[in-house]
């Protein structure tokens, strides 16, 4: 005989089971069927009707790419800034290590953000930079950074194409097959050329 916490744990695992296979047709069709709520899934077609199911599906699919990007230049930022407070110091902004130019244009970058009276996206320096600024504050700095990378010239042209790549990410439009191609390679380029 089964007893009712039989049932009853019987009774959780099929509604299990059931929001598992829905979550397949949802992702499978992009679909947003309504049965988790709001905390547990952010659906842009549930908050957003209006806009065609061809572009949500563009959407879907860039949000990958967004993802790859925003963890490699995160975590690039991120390098770079315990590389340079480990070797010169709390106030490594500041200490001369980073080139006046990109000192200037980061700076014009938070006084705009300021003057339009938005909020900061952030109260790091280095948070305003761009591919290409990164690689230069890496090679400006080759002497703390050259036992990190394998080349100053690989470092350059992975950047310079993450920079290219960036672009239609950042700016909503889809990329091709090629260039998926392109941007899955050139992550595995940085990764292989940290030393």
């Amino acid at each position: 005989m089964s007893s009712a916490s039989d049932y009853i744990r019987s009774f959780g695992m099929s509604g299990f089971l059931i929001t598992d296979d829905l979550k397949k047709i949802e992702e499978r069709y992009y679909l947003e069927l309504g049965h988790l709520s709001q905390s547990l899934s952010v659906a842009p077609a549930e908050y957003y009707p209006q806009f065609e199911q061809t572009i949500r599906v563009d959407a879907d699919i860039m949000s990958k790419y967004y993802e790859l990007l925003y963890c490699l230049e995160n975590s690039i930022r991120k390098l770079i800034s315990e590389t340079l407070r480990e070797n010169v110091g709390a106030n490594w902004w500041d200490s001369g290590k980073i080139p006046d130019k990109i000192v200037q244009e980061v700076s014009d970058r938070i006084r705009k953000e300021v003057d339009n009276g938005i909020t900061r996206r952030s109260e790091k320096e280095i948070d305003y930079t761009t591919f290409g600024e990164l690689s230069v504050i890496i090679t400006s700095n080759w002497d703390l950074f050259g036992t990190i990378f394998s080349s100053r010239r690989a470092v350059e042209r992975v950047m310079s194409s993450l920079n290219l790549l960036r672009g239609p990410i950042a700016h909503c439009c889809p990329l091709s097959e090629d260039e998926v191609d392109r941007l899955i390679l050139t992550v595995k380029d940085w990764f292989r050329i940290i030393g």
